[in-house]
């Protein structure tokens, strides 16, 4: 750091404006991935469930119907006026553009689990050419299909209906948390920044974060799939880092001036010193953030790749064009003050004694910090983990209302049916496993290439939905079943499946919609363990390379797992007890909480958190070598941070909770959850907590056997 400032102050110009034209180019073209971002990703690509779709569609040319509709004619469905109106409505979807295949109630043989309970209702199944854009596709029928067909009511669900009104109302969200949040944190900016100008700082910073790493997720969708939800992961974050990283270095800049440096030396010893801390953060949250692409989603995937992205470059903005724009300001960075007298950092004040009153009795401190944050863990008793569906939109959204219609007027799920490939040529074996397939719970019928739906009393004769059951080697089965497939009761009935024996048959694959549930679900609970093994040992390994401690590591790895423990209480109090009405009444409660989502919240509230122990740690190690106690060095450098860090963690919590006001109830859960963690960290765990437990251990904060002393004095970064 000692040789990099030196160069950004000497070409201080070229590296403010030459990196601004470089975000501006890395912004223009990461806005053009904005088309390509998809809702999903949350299957699992190296399950069985994978295979089965693979197999279906290399060898069956079959796709499941992107699009799902339910065409209530108001009069029986099997009279002759709905016969043409079914007609004309299915050469009419036929014709947009997009669709390769149209089949419904009316083309396959008028089999009653096609026709709704009260028989008034039919399904339509919409498959859309691989070349087909769904969200155009998926907008076009939506505005075609608003006031029904000749008389008709048609609801519109599958996944390209659900990923269009997904990816339309986070669109929408971000542009009204944007207008809500957006002029809290200027406010905010101006009063923690005391100055107009000091202000603009983060927002720039933030700006060219959020910009460049959006060139990032454009590259991304060249080459995978990627998740719309990374969109809104940079934004929070790139505008979080931007704000810690830019204040950190502000106030140390104005620190330095304080004690007569020039403003070069000034910038100088502001990058060796806070901008090292940055760097050091960086690296942690990255490393962190990188624990998502243990688990095999590509939503996952695509939230790693936008976190580590916006973390580099925040890093980067906050090394490079701010040190910058410190030396081209100097002193000018005061101008428009808000707030009365010196700028400066003061060695004494509220955060000074705080952390003095809690030294002096830092058990009572800590009984009562981990009684209260032990209750709220207490809340998360019989939480429910599961993934999203379409009820993840609000209750009067379309897709919700149109998937409800299937839920309540029909007796099967033929839009979701678990479909199982097995080895061609033992019919005799096939039929005596469907027969028995038939017999299980929630099975409405299973259907062969023989044409006979079975089910446990009685057969039908049945005009398949599929032209061909068998090709070359492989055979499909299709079980219509009335699971709600993505959930806990999806997950148990494909694992019943998967148990059931069939004699005679090798090779037999289960797949559908539960089933791509279920493998997900496993996704996330065979790669927990690595993940979390990757985390806590990177963290202890560079927190220990950061203070050359071994105790501090450890202490914080602790402290982080139970402020996560709390945050899991009040999310499974709120959204899975639906606790508070007003803010997830709009929404279905299910009585769970998203695997996937959990996890991100977990690895970024990780992450951040240890951004805020980096910013304390390093003020007092710093006072430490200068030969100040223990005692003295927690109550002076939490006082030049504990401001840094409550004021971050303020205008953070207020970016995130505006996501809690959304229309999307896991980005509700994010908002809410990330806050949370954010003003439990810097409060209860950097304010009471840490003071409370550095001043128990005393000098063993700094205690390492002799050979970690070996390995810290040559491995340990120290500049």
């Amino acid at each position: 750091m000692k040789r990099f400032a030196p160069l950004v102050i000497k070409y201080a110009k070229t590296s403010l404006f030459g990196f601004i034209a470089l975000a501006a180019i890395a912004t223009a073209l990461g806005l053009q991935a904005f088309s390509s971002l998809e809702a999903g990703g949350y299957e699992n690509p190296k399950s069985e469930s994978t295979k089965v779709t693979k197999i279906l569609a290399s060898e069956f040319n079959q796709q499941i119907p992107e699009i799902v509709a339910v065409v209530d004619f108001g009069k029986p469905a099997a009279s002759p006026s709905s016969e043409v109106k079914a007609a004309e409505l299915l050469t009419k979807m036929e014709s947009t553009d997009g669709v390769d295949k149209v089949t419904s109630y009316f083309t396959l043989g008028h089999p009653a689990s096609l026709v709704s309970k009260d028989g008034k209702a039919a399904y339509f199944f919409i498959q859309l050419k691989p070349t087909a854009v769904k969200a155009d596709v998926a907008a076009n029928f939506e505005t075609d299909y608003a006031k029904g067909f000749d008389g008709t009511k048609i609801y519109l669900s599958g996944s390209a209906i659900i990923t269009s009104e997904i990816n339309g109302t986070i669109t929408k969200d971000l542009s009204n948390s944007e207008m809500v949040a957006v002029p809290i944190v200027i406010i905010l900016l101006l009063f923690v920044f005391g100055s107009l100008v000091a202000a603009g700082l983060p927002l720039l910073i933030a700006g060219l974060s959020i910009g460049g790493s959006l060139f990032f997720v454009w590259l991304s969708t060249q080459v995978t799939t990627t998740s719309v939800f990374s969109i809104n992961l940079i934004t929070a974050m790139g505008l979080g880092l931007g704000i810690d990283y830019s204040l950190l270095m502000v106030n140390r800049f104005r620190e330095e001036r304080k004690l007569g440096h020039s403003v070069e030396q000034s910038v100088e010893n502001t990058v060796a010193t806070a901008g090292r801390t940055v760097l050091f953060s960086g690296l942690t949250v990255s490393i962190v953030t990188a624990a998502m692409w243990f688990f095999p989603q590509t939503f996952l995937h695509s939230l790693a790749l936008g976190g580590v992205a916006v973390v580099v470059v925040s890093v980067a903005a906050a090394l490079i064009p701010l040190p910058a724009a410190l030396r081209l300001l100097g002193d000018r960075i005061n101008k428009g003050k808000v707030l009365k007298g010196d700028l400066a950092p003061k060695d004494v004040g509220l955060w000074n004694s705080i952390s003095r009153f809690v030294m002096k009795r830092p058990v009572a401190v800590l009984v009562v910090t981990v009684l209260a944050l032990g209750g709220l863990m207490t809340l998360s008793n019989g939480v429910v983990f599961s993934q999203v569906d379409d009820r993840i939109l609000a209750k009067d959204s379309r897709a919700v209302i149109a998937s409800n219609q299937v839920r309540e007027r029909f007796a099967g799920r033929e839009g979701s049916p678990v479909e199982i490939i097995v080895k061609s040529g033992n019919e005799a074996a096939v039929v005596k496993y469907a027969e028995n397939l038939s017999r299980q719970a929630s099975v409405e019928r299973v259907q062969t290439a023989s044409g006979i739906a079975v089910s446990g009393h009685n057969a039908e004769t049945f005009a398949p939905m599929f032209a061909d059951y068998i090709k070359g080697e492989y055979e499909r089965i299709v079980v219509i079943h009335n699971v709600e497939p993505r959930s806990p009761a999806g997950y148990d009935f494909t694992v019943k499946v998967r148990q059931l024996a069939h004699p005679g048959l090798s090779n037999v694959l289960i797949g559908g919609s539960a089933a791509i549930y279920t493998d997900a679900q496993k996704g996330i609970e065979d790669n927990l363990l690595p993940a979390v093994i990757w985390i806590v040992l990177a963290t202890l390994v560079l927190l220990f390379l950061f203070t050359g401690s071994v105790l501090l590591p450890i202490k914080a790895v602790l402290l982080n797992v139970i402020s996560l423990g709390a945050v899991l209480g009040v999310l499974n109090w709120v959204f899975g007890k639906g606790s508070l009405p007003w803010l997830t009444g709009n929404f279905v409660n299910t009585g769970t909480i998203d695997t996937s989502s959990l996890v991100l919240l977990a690895v970024i509230a990780f992450g951040l958190s240890m951004d805020y122990e980096l910013f304390l740690l390093s003020r007092i190690k710093e006072q430490h070598e200068h030969g100040l106690s223990t005692t003295e060095s927690v109550a002076l450098g939490l006082q030049r941070s504990g401001r840094i860090i409550t004021a971050a963690a303020l205008v953070l919590a207020v970016s995130f909770a505006a996501f809690a006001f959304g229309g999307v109830s896991i980005m509700k859960m994010l908002g809410v959850g990330i806050s949370l963690a954010i003003l439990i960290d810097a409060t209860i765990v950097r304010a009471l907590m840490v003071p409370a437990l550095m001043r128990l251990f005393g000098e063993w904060n700094w205690w390492a056997p002799k050979w970690l002393k070996v390995v810290y004095d040559r491995f340990g970064l120290k500049d």
